[in-house]
């Protein structure tokens, strides 16, 4: 009878198209600036005019929040959310709105070029200041800078010295714990006795070796007092570009990739073997800071050492969502050799274009969802309206489906157990599995009844 019954929906589902689609989405994120005129990276903005009032130059500026929507087939070009309109606050030459005119500045100021993190509707970015900014104590190394998230207001700003090691691959908040963690670039870190004592190891052009060195720790943060804690027992080396973690508290980072090779039909890069090679998929031990051993395959996609961002959807953990480049950065040159394609052919070597893709975290099976209009990167990404799973879809894939009918009827029938679907498997409100669930999603499915 349930092979039947099974059989019976699969059929419906096969008339009325009702086949599994991808999952909308709806995506926001901290600008990050990646284009470039013909010899260096160049931040464009507008000069609105001088505020007496305020003693200050009023700019509008690309820098601030941005939105782009994954429909499940096309992605739409990123636009600032919300957003900055001179009307607002400048008519007929003359300010007429201080507070909007300041508030607009001030996204001068949302900078996260070391990283950035949103938590509870607040967006932490992480400014790296450069040596010619930096007071001889080390004491404006970073300047971290908290925003609303909804209506980007600036809430505080405060400087951190450089000993903080706030430099990032990327941080996220732990939805099992609501701590925040990220894989920060330690420097100046003791090594082990074994490594020290090895003359072959990090001798110097004096012959003299090393007993510190720099690399990629696994750390929680405080976002309040943004004080880290190392978990990792060392440093990892790799050229990590993002960091995210999923709703079951599974954490990944993808390396930059990078890889020579001969792109196929299918968009990807294979090695003279035919693996796929380039940017690969890490995941990491919240606990101890280790790298979890798995045999992932590269995502066949090069992307490039600069800073990206990844995020998942609370409804799939299994999915996650990654803006990265659409290539190395490098090519074969007007000279005819391999290397860093040249800035002044940007707008046509596609070197600075950026990409959505989404990764399947079990597989490592990686596909390019679409090139992002005007290269947009991001240095913290997450899912808008994702923070409550409906408990009607049951397998909380983001999809009503044949899926979730058969679940449902395999609770009822004995053969699963509604325990494994986290109080989401009913869909009338008794909060029991019987006919009358599976009867109302045979009906949502179909488009018979409104889907509650």
């Amino acid at each position: 009878m349930t092979k039947r019954l099974s059989c019976t929906l699969m059929l419906l589902a096969a008339m009325f198209g009702l086949s599994a689609t991808a999952q909308p989405l709806t995506l926001k994120g901290v600008y990050q600036n990646n284009r470039y005129d013909d010899h260096a990276d160049h931040f464009y903005s507008e000069y609105v005019g001088w505020n007496s009032a305020l003693q200050k130059a009023i700019f509008i500026v690309e820098n601030g929040i941005y939105r782009m929507d994954w429909d499940g087939e096309s992605l739409d070009t990123p636009y600032k959310e919300p957003p900055v309109n001179k009307a607002d606050f400048f008519s007929n030459g003359q300010f007429t709105d201080n507070d909007k005119a300041l508030w607009a500045n001030n996204f001068n100021l949302m900078v996260g070029n070391s990283g950035a993190v949103m938590a509870n509707g607040v967006i932490t970015t992480v400014f790296s200041r450069t040596d010619d900014q930096t007071a001889e104590d080390g004491s404006n190394r970073f300047t971290v800078r908290k925003w609303n998230a909804e209506t980007g207001d600036l809430l505080s700003s405060q400087d951190f010295p450089e000993s903080a090691c706030l430099e990032s691959a990327g941080m996220c908040v732990n939805p099992l714990d609501g701590k925040a963690y990220g894989l920060f670039y330690l420097t100046a870190q003791d090594l082990p006795e074994e490594i020290v004592n090895d003359p072959d190891f990090f001798v110097d052009e004096e012959g003299i070796s090393s007993d510190t060195d720099a690399g990629y720790c696994l750390c929680s943060i405080d976002l309040e007092t943004m004080t880290i804690t190392p978990i990792t027992p060392g440093l990892y080396y790799s050229n990590f570009v993002t960091f995210a973690i999923n709703a079951e508290g599974r954490a990944f980072a993808m390396t930059s990739g990078g890889t020579a090779g001969v792109e196929a039909e299918d968009g990807k890069i294979y090695d003279i073997d035919g693996n796929p090679t380039g940017a690969s998929l890490c995941e990491f031990d919240l606990a101890t800071g280790m790298k979890v051993e798995t045999q992932l395959p590269a995502t066949g996609y090069n992307s490039q050492y600069m800073r990206q961002s990844a995020c998942f959807s609370k409804k799939d953990p299994s999915k996650m969502y990654w803006n990265g480049y659409y290539n190395s950065g490098k090519g074969y040159n007007e000279y005819g050799n391999w290397g860093p394609l040249p800035d002044r052919y940007w707008k046509t070597n596609g070197k600075y274009d950026t990409s959505l893709y989404e990764v399947d975290i079990n597989t490592g099976e990686t596909r390019r969802l679409q090139n992002i209009t005007n290269r947009f990167t991001f240095s913290c990404m997450w899912v808008v309206e994702d923070d409550v799973v409906d408990h009607r879809d049951v397998n909380a894939d983001g999809v009503w489906d044949i899926a979730d009918v058969n679940i449902l009827i395999d609770i009822m029938l004995g053969k699963d157990s509604a325990d494994n679907y986290n109080g989401r498997a009913y869909v009338t409100d008794d909060e029991q599995v019987d006919i009358a669930d599976v009867n109302m999603a045979i009906d949502i499915m179909l488009g018979r009844t409104p889907r509650p």
